[in-house]
Protein backbone atom coordinates (compact mmCIF):
# COMPACT_ATOMS: atom_id res chain seq x y z
CA UNK A 1 0.00 0.00 0.00
CA UNK A 2 1.19 3.36 -0.61
CA UNK A 3 0.74 6.57 0.91
CA UNK A 4 -2.01 7.51 -1.29
CA UNK A 5 -4.40 5.31 0.02
CA UNK A 6 -7.78 5.84 1.71
CA UNK A 7 -8.47 3.58 4.36
CA UNK A 8 -11.86 2.37 5.00
CA UNK A 9 -13.54 0.37 7.29
CA UNK A 10 -16.10 -2.21 6.04
CA UNK A 11 -19.06 -4.38 7.72
CA UNK A 12 -20.79 -6.77 6.00
CA UNK A 13 -22.62 -9.96 6.27
CA UNK A 14 -26.09 -10.99 5.85
CA UNK A 15 -29.51 -9.36 6.64
CA UNK A 16 -30.59 -9.87 10.20
CA UNK A 17 -26.69 -9.84 11.54
CA UNK A 18 -26.51 -6.52 13.19
CA UNK A 19 -24.49 -4.64 10.84
CA UNK A 20 -25.98 -1.42 11.62
CA UNK A 21 -25.39 -1.33 15.32
CA UNK A 22 -21.72 -2.49 14.62
CA UNK A 23 -21.52 -0.16 12.06
CA UNK A 24 -22.58 2.75 13.71
CA UNK A 25 -20.21 1.71 17.57
CA UNK A 26 -17.35 1.90 14.65
CA UNK A 27 -17.95 5.19 13.50
CA UNK A 28 -18.52 6.46 16.74
CA UNK A 29 -14.96 4.69 17.92
CA UNK A 30 -13.06 5.86 15.16
CA UNK A 31 -14.45 9.20 14.49
CA UNK A 32 -16.31 8.20 11.26
CA UNK A 33 -19.48 8.67 9.40
CA UNK A 34 -21.47 5.87 7.79
CA UNK A 35 -21.99 5.44 4.19
CA UNK A 36 -24.78 2.63 2.79
CA UNK A 37 -23.84 -0.16 0.92
CA UNK A 38 -27.88 -1.20 0.14
CA UNK A 39 -29.26 -1.07 -3.09
CA UNK A 40 -32.39 -0.66 -1.79
CA UNK A 41 -31.80 1.66 1.35
CA UNK A 42 -31.14 4.18 -1.02
CA UNK A 43 -34.46 4.48 -2.28
CA UNK A 44 -37.27 6.97 0.04
CA UNK A 45 -40.26 5.17 1.52
CA UNK A 46 -39.96 1.59 1.85
CA UNK A 47 -38.23 1.94 5.10
CA UNK A 48 -39.31 -1.03 7.04
CA UNK A 49 -38.38 -3.43 3.72
CA UNK A 50 -35.15 -1.91 3.86
CA UNK A 51 -34.80 -2.08 7.29
CA UNK A 52 -33.28 1.33 6.53
CA UNK A 53 -31.30 2.63 9.94
CA UNK A 54 -33.87 4.89 12.07
CA UNK A 55 -32.49 8.28 13.88
CA UNK A 56 -32.43 6.60 16.85
CA UNK A 57 -30.26 3.81 15.69
CA UNK A 58 -27.90 6.33 13.78
CA UNK A 59 -27.21 7.60 17.15
CA UNK A 60 -26.40 11.07 15.64
CA UNK A 61 -23.43 9.65 13.95
CA UNK A 62 -23.70 10.88 9.76
CA UNK A 63 -25.41 8.32 7.30
CA UNK A 64 -24.90 8.43 3.68
CA UNK A 65 -26.55 7.31 0.31
CA UNK A 66 -29.44 6.37 2.36
CA UNK A 67 -32.86 7.45 1.46
CA UNK A 68 -32.41 10.20 -0.99
CA UNK A 69 -33.41 8.57 -4.35
CA UNK A 70 -37.23 8.55 -5.53
CA UNK A 71 -38.63 5.19 -5.81
CA UNK A 72 -39.49 4.96 -9.36
CA UNK A 73 -36.33 6.30 -10.02
CA UNK A 74 -33.66 3.93 -11.66
CA UNK A 75 -29.83 3.48 -10.17
CA UNK A 76 -27.37 2.21 -11.85
CA UNK A 77 -24.15 0.44 -10.23
CA UNK A 78 -21.99 3.16 -11.96
CA UNK A 79 -24.01 5.72 -10.62
CA UNK A 80 -23.56 4.20 -6.95
CA UNK A 81 -19.90 4.06 -7.55
CA UNK A 82 -19.56 7.88 -8.55
CA UNK A 83 -21.66 9.08 -5.26
CA UNK A 84 -19.50 6.68 -2.98
CA UNK A 85 -16.52 8.30 -4.17
CA UNK A 86 -17.20 11.49 -4.32
CA UNK A 87 -19.32 11.11 -0.92
CA UNK A 88 -15.85 9.01 1.01
CA UNK A 89 -13.87 12.04 -0.27
CA UNK A 90 -15.67 14.79 1.46
CA UNK A 91 -15.53 12.52 4.63
CA UNK A 92 -11.64 12.42 4.58
CA UNK A 93 -11.84 16.15 4.13
CA UNK A 94 -12.96 16.34 7.45
CA UNK A 95 -10.26 14.04 8.57
CA UNK A 96 -12.98 11.38 9.53
CA UNK A 97 -13.22 7.58 8.79
CA UNK A 98 -15.66 5.85 6.46
CA UNK A 99 -17.46 3.16 7.62
CA UNK A 100 -19.22 1.51 4.75
CA UNK A 101 -22.07 -0.62 5.78
CA UNK A 102 -24.06 -3.16 4.22
CA UNK A 103 -25.42 -6.01 2.37
CA UNK A 104 -24.73 -5.22 -0.87
CA UNK A 105 -21.68 -7.45 -2.11
CA UNK A 106 -21.92 -6.21 -5.84
CA UNK A 107 -21.84 -2.59 -4.80
CA UNK A 108 -19.12 -3.39 -2.17
CA UNK A 109 -16.45 -4.81 -4.56
CA UNK A 110 -17.10 -2.88 -7.41
CA UNK A 111 -16.34 0.26 -5.39
CA UNK A 112 -13.94 -0.61 -2.90
CA UNK A 113 -11.57 -2.74 -5.78
CA UNK A 114 -12.21 0.34 -8.34
CA UNK A 115 -13.95 -1.82 -10.84
CA UNK A 116 -14.20 0.51 -13.91
CA UNK A 117 -17.96 0.43 -15.56
CA UNK A 118 -17.70 2.70 -18.26
CA UNK A 119 -15.84 0.68 -20.47
CA UNK A 120 -19.11 -1.46 -21.07
CA UNK A 121 -21.39 0.85 -22.86
CA UNK A 122 -25.48 0.71 -22.63
CA UNK A 123 -27.62 -0.83 -25.02
CA UNK A 124 -31.63 1.04 -24.27
CA UNK A 125 -32.72 -0.81 -27.11
CA UNK A 126 -31.58 -3.78 -25.55
CA UNK A 127 -32.55 -3.33 -21.84
CA UNK A 128 -36.32 -2.14 -23.32
CA UNK A 129 -36.21 -6.08 -25.31
CA UNK A 130 -35.04 -7.42 -21.60
CA UNK A 131 -37.79 -6.06 -19.79
CA UNK A 132 -40.52 -6.63 -22.29
CA UNK A 133 -39.43 -10.72 -21.86
CA UNK A 134 -39.68 -10.15 -17.87
CA UNK A 135 -42.94 -8.47 -18.25
CA UNK A 136 -44.26 -11.25 -20.69
CA UNK A 137 -42.77 -14.35 -19.41
CA UNK A 138 -41.36 -13.86 -15.78
CA UNK A 139 -38.17 -12.48 -13.76
CA UNK A 140 -37.03 -16.00 -13.55
CA UNK A 141 -36.85 -16.43 -17.51
CA UNK A 142 -34.19 -13.79 -17.78
CA UNK A 143 -31.98 -15.28 -14.56
CA UNK A 144 -32.00 -18.52 -16.58
CA UNK A 145 -30.52 -16.33 -19.85
CA UNK A 146 -28.53 -14.57 -17.50
CA UNK A 147 -27.26 -18.19 -16.17
CA UNK A 148 -26.07 -19.50 -20.16
CA UNK A 149 -23.90 -16.58 -20.57
CA UNK A 150 -22.56 -15.92 -16.73
CA UNK A 151 -23.66 -18.51 -14.14
CA UNK A 152 -21.27 -16.76 -11.92
CA UNK A 153 -23.01 -13.56 -11.63
CA UNK A 154 -26.35 -15.68 -12.03
CA UNK A 155 -26.24 -17.01 -8.63
CA UNK A 156 -25.29 -14.15 -6.93
CA UNK A 157 -28.45 -12.26 -8.27
CA UNK A 158 -32.09 -12.30 -7.30
CA UNK A 159 -34.76 -12.34 -9.91
CA UNK A 160 -36.51 -9.83 -8.45
CA UNK A 161 -33.41 -7.31 -8.52
CA UNK A 162 -34.34 -7.26 -11.81
CA UNK A 163 -32.11 -3.81 -13.22
CA UNK A 164 -29.02 -5.88 -12.35
CA UNK A 165 -30.00 -9.32 -14.16
CA UNK A 166 -30.55 -6.80 -16.87
CA UNK A 167 -27.47 -4.69 -16.61
CA UNK A 168 -25.24 -8.61 -16.83
CA UNK A 169 -27.09 -9.53 -20.11
CA UNK A 170 -26.64 -6.21 -21.53
CA UNK A 171 -22.59 -6.28 -20.44
CA UNK A 172 -22.39 -10.07 -21.58
CA UNK A 173 -23.98 -9.41 -25.01
CA UNK A 174 -22.30 -6.08 -25.78
CA UNK A 175 -18.53 -7.31 -24.63
CA UNK A 176 -18.62 -10.95 -25.03
CA UNK A 177 -17.27 -11.66 -21.94
CA UNK A 178 -19.39 -12.23 -18.73
CA UNK A 179 -19.73 -9.48 -16.08
CA UNK A 180 -17.75 -11.65 -13.78
CA UNK A 181 -14.87 -11.77 -15.99
CA UNK A 182 -14.79 -7.74 -16.25
CA UNK A 183 -15.03 -7.75 -12.25
CA UNK A 184 -11.57 -10.41 -12.17
CA UNK A 185 -9.99 -8.43 -14.82
CA UNK A 186 -10.72 -4.63 -13.05
CA UNK A 187 -9.14 -6.07 -9.96
CA UNK A 188 -5.83 -6.47 -11.48
CA UNK A 189 -5.58 -2.67 -11.44
CA UNK A 190 -4.82 -0.79 -7.98
CA UNK A 191 -7.59 0.14 -5.64
CA UNK A 192 -6.88 3.75 -4.03
CA UNK A 193 -8.56 2.36 -1.23
CA UNK A 194 -7.29 0.46 2.20
CA UNK A 195 -10.10 -1.73 3.40
CA UNK A 196 -10.57 -3.31 6.78
CA UNK A 197 -13.93 -5.75 6.26
CA UNK A 198 -15.09 -7.71 9.11
CA UNK A 199 -18.36 -10.02 8.37
CA UNK A 200 -20.51 -10.84 11.13
CA UNK A 201 -22.32 -14.31 10.71
CA UNK A 202 -23.37 -17.26 13.04
CA UNK A 203 -21.47 -20.63 12.51
CA UNK A 204 -24.92 -22.18 13.86
CA UNK A 205 -27.15 -21.65 10.64
CA UNK A 206 -30.22 -22.18 12.56
CA UNK A 207 -29.64 -18.69 15.10
CA UNK A 208 -29.32 -17.03 11.57
CA UNK A 209 -32.49 -18.09 10.49
CA UNK A 210 -34.16 -17.34 13.78
CA UNK A 211 -32.64 -13.75 13.94
CA UNK A 212 -34.09 -13.48 10.28
CA UNK A 213 -37.52 -15.12 11.82
CA UNK A 214 -37.82 -12.17 14.58
CA UNK A 215 -36.74 -9.44 12.37
CA UNK A 216 -39.74 -10.43 9.88
CA UNK A 217 -41.93 -10.34 12.85
CA UNK A 218 -40.45 -7.13 14.07
CA UNK A 219 -41.03 -5.58 10.76
CA UNK A 220 -44.28 -6.49 10.40
CA UNK A 221 -45.47 -4.86 13.68
CA UNK A 222 -43.04 -2.10 12.50
CA UNK A 223 -46.33 -1.69 9.71
CA UNK A 224 -44.60 -3.49 6.73
CA UNK A 225 -47.55 -4.77 5.52
CA UNK A 226 -49.00 -0.86 5.13
CA UNK A 227 -45.59 -0.30 2.67
CA UNK A 228 -46.76 -3.44 0.82
CA UNK A 229 -50.10 -1.55 0.47
CA UNK A 230 -48.54 1.30 -0.53
CA UNK A 231 -46.12 0.49 -2.93
CA UNK A 232 -48.74 -1.80 -5.04
CA UNK A 233 -51.09 0.95 -4.78
CA UNK A 234 -48.96 3.20 -6.75
CA UNK A 235 -46.65 0.42 -8.52
CA UNK A 236 -43.29 1.94 -7.34
CA UNK A 237 -41.19 -0.13 -10.02
CA UNK A 238 -38.34 -0.81 -6.92
CA UNK A 239 -40.64 -1.84 -4.56
CA UNK A 240 -41.16 -4.90 -5.99
CA UNK A 241 -37.58 -5.98 -5.30
CA UNK A 242 -37.47 -5.12 -1.98
CA UNK A 243 -37.41 -8.40 0.24
CA UNK A 244 -41.03 -7.68 1.94
CA UNK A 245 -42.99 -6.23 -0.29
CA UNK A 246 -43.97 -8.53 -3.00
CA UNK A 247 -44.02 -11.63 -0.51
CA UNK A 248 -47.02 -9.90 0.88
CA UNK A 249 -48.94 -8.97 -3.01
CA UNK A 250 -51.01 -12.00 -2.98
CA UNK A 251 -52.17 -11.34 0.65
CA UNK A 252 -53.58 -8.05 -0.52
CA UNK A 253 -55.03 -9.14 -3.70
CA UNK A 254 -56.92 -11.35 -1.58
CA UNK A 255 -55.18 -14.73 -3.29
CA UNK A 256 -52.82 -16.24 0.07
CA UNK A 257 -53.59 -15.50 4.13
CA UNK A 258 -51.79 -13.65 5.83
CA UNK A 259 -50.05 -15.95 7.80
CA UNK A 260 -49.09 -17.62 4.38
CA UNK A 261 -47.36 -14.67 3.14
CA UNK A 262 -45.25 -13.83 6.26
CA UNK A 263 -43.82 -17.75 5.98
CA UNK A 264 -42.95 -17.48 2.18
CA UNK A 265 -41.60 -13.70 3.39
CA UNK A 266 -38.99 -15.27 5.73
CA UNK A 267 -38.23 -18.54 3.48
CA UNK A 268 -37.39 -15.09 0.46
CA UNK A 269 -35.58 -13.51 3.34
CA UNK A 270 -33.75 -16.58 4.42
CA UNK A 271 -32.31 -17.68 0.89
CA UNK A 272 -30.95 -14.39 0.40
CA UNK A 273 -28.85 -14.27 3.49
CA UNK A 274 -27.54 -17.11 1.90
CA UNK A 275 -26.68 -15.50 -2.01
CA UNK A 276 -25.42 -12.98 0.72
CA UNK A 277 -22.94 -15.63 1.94
CA UNK A 278 -22.22 -17.01 -1.01
CA UNK A 279 -20.45 -13.38 -2.02
CA UNK A 280 -18.79 -12.28 0.90
CA UNK A 281 -17.49 -15.49 1.41
CA UNK A 282 -15.35 -15.44 -1.77
CA UNK A 283 -13.16 -12.49 -0.27
CA UNK A 284 -10.74 -13.46 1.78
CA UNK A 285 -10.18 -9.95 3.25
CA UNK A 286 -12.99 -10.44 5.36
CA UNK A 287 -12.69 -11.22 8.96
CA UNK A 288 -15.34 -12.78 10.49
CA UNK A 289 -16.98 -12.38 13.66
CA UNK A 290 -19.63 -14.87 14.47
CA UNK A 291 -22.65 -13.98 16.37
CA UNK A 292 -23.44 -17.14 18.37
CA UNK A 293 -19.40 -17.41 19.75
CA UNK A 294 -19.25 -14.23 21.11
CA UNK A 295 -20.87 -13.35 24.95
CA UNK A 296 -22.31 -10.19 23.80
CA UNK A 297 -22.43 -7.31 21.95
CA UNK A 298 -19.35 -5.64 23.80
CA UNK A 299 -17.31 -8.13 22.69
CA UNK A 300 -18.35 -8.01 19.12
CA UNK A 301 -17.21 -4.66 19.29
CA UNK A 302 -14.27 -5.49 20.78
CA UNK A 303 -13.03 -7.60 18.39
CA UNK A 304 -13.60 -5.56 15.97
CA UNK A 305 -11.22 -2.09 17.17
CA UNK A 306 -8.97 -4.93 17.82
CA UNK A 307 -9.03 -5.97 14.31
CA UNK A 308 -9.38 -2.55 12.73
CA UNK A 309 -6.08 -1.58 15.00
CA UNK A 310 -4.60 -4.72 13.50
CA UNK A 311 -4.95 -3.99 10.41
CA UNK A 312 -2.79 -1.00 9.50
CA UNK A 313 -5.56 1.30 7.85
CA UNK A 314 -5.23 2.87 10.58
CA UNK A 315 -1.53 4.75 9.56
CA UNK A 316 -3.47 6.11 6.54
CA UNK A 317 -6.24 8.10 8.71
CA UNK A 318 -5.13 11.48 8.80
CA UNK A 319 -5.43 13.67 6.04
Amino acid sequence: MTAQKIPLIGVVGPTASGKTRLGVQLARHFDGEVVSVDSMQIYKTMDVATAKPTLEEMEGIPHHLVDFLPPDQPFSLAEYQVLAEKTIREIRSRNRMPVLVGGTGLYLHTFIDHVSLSETGEDPALRKKLTDIAREQGNEALLDMLRKLDPETAERLHPNNLPRVIRAIEVCQLTGKPMSQHLRESRLRESPYAPCLIGLDCRDRQKLYDRINRRVDLMMEQGLLEEARQAMETSMQTAAQAIGCKELFPYLRGEASLEACVDHLKQSTRHYAKRQLTWFRRDPRIFWIYLDEEKDFLEILKKSVLTVENSGILCYNKV
